[in-house]
């Protein structure tokens, strides 16, 4: 037996359809291969089977397997991959539109976040960042990137902005979040501005991010205040997006 006759058989084993089931046959496909996924029997970079093959497979039309292969596609599960088909996804990280740190959410989560500190600087502040802080334009402002893992996967690439005053040091950022740090020094966070967006990534962060050919990122940039209103953080972030998602939460106005 080849080595994809023997991921064929780990895939489908212990795969069973109850035909009678008012549950979709597709979705009790994608029901039992997220459950392989989550407790990794299928491990990240598993390549699934083509269409036509799982579906004589396990004896069910094209349209069922196509079905639910787009199912684990919503859940982040499994990705398309121009040349590979379809993939088994390392873990997704969901994150909410919160005024909190990515340090602090990964925690939260369950999972290990870690840093590697790529600059740590003072720079002059060039126009846009002058006028994110409200600063004059040249004014000494820390520049600092970071590149954060969560269990040990890359999860985004971090540049910031802050005041020079700020008491910040490379070793604290290697060991904590950027907002732990400001708490400590007394500097609370009161509100933000903050947009999301989408795009594609420079061969830079392609290259650093680990990203599959085509595989778009998603960005987030963010300026800071204080309690009395003052700047203290602008922030541009950048995020794999096969890996990462915002969650919000929506309310009905009342009426």
């Amino acid at each position: 037996m080849d080595k994809d006759q023997q991921v064929t058989v780990s895939l489908l084993e212990g795969i069973k359809i109850i035909r009678s089931s008012p549950v979709p046959m597709y979705y009790q496909i994608a029901e039992q291969l997220a459950l392989k996924i989550t407790n990794g029997e299928l491990p990240p970079g598993t390549r699934l089977d083509n269409e036509i093959e799982l579906s004589q497979q396990l004896g069910v039309s094209r349209i069922t397997i196509r079905n639910a292969i787009a199912q684990l596609v919503k859940q982040n599960l499994v990705t398309r991959q121009r040349g590979l088909g379809t993939v088994v996804a390392p873990p997704h990280v969901r994150r909410p539109v919160a005024l909190t740190s990515l340090y602090e959410d990964l925690l939260r989560a369950g999972k290990r976040p870690s840093t590697k500190v790529l600059k740590f600087e003072i720079v002059r502040a060039a126009p846009e960042v002058a006028a994110m802080l409200g600063i004059e334009q040249g004014q000494e402002v820390f520049h600092l990137e970071r590149l954060r893992f969560a269990d040990e996967e890359p999860i985004a690439l971090m540049k910031n902005y802050l005041p020079s005053s700020l008491p910040i040091t490379k070793e604290k950022l290697e060991q904590q979040g950027l907002y732990t740090i400001l708490r400590e020094a007394g500097i609370v966070i009161n509100v933000a501005t903050q947009k999301i967006g989408a795009r594609a990534p420079s061969p830079y962060e392609r290259s650093i991010l680990g990203l599959a050919p085509r595989e778009p990122v998603l960005t987030m940039s963010r300026v800071a205040y204080d309690s009395r209103g003052i700047a203290v953080e602008y922030g541009s972030h950048v995020y794999p997006a096969s890996r990462y998602s915002f969650e919000m939460k929506l309310f009905s106005p009342e009426v």
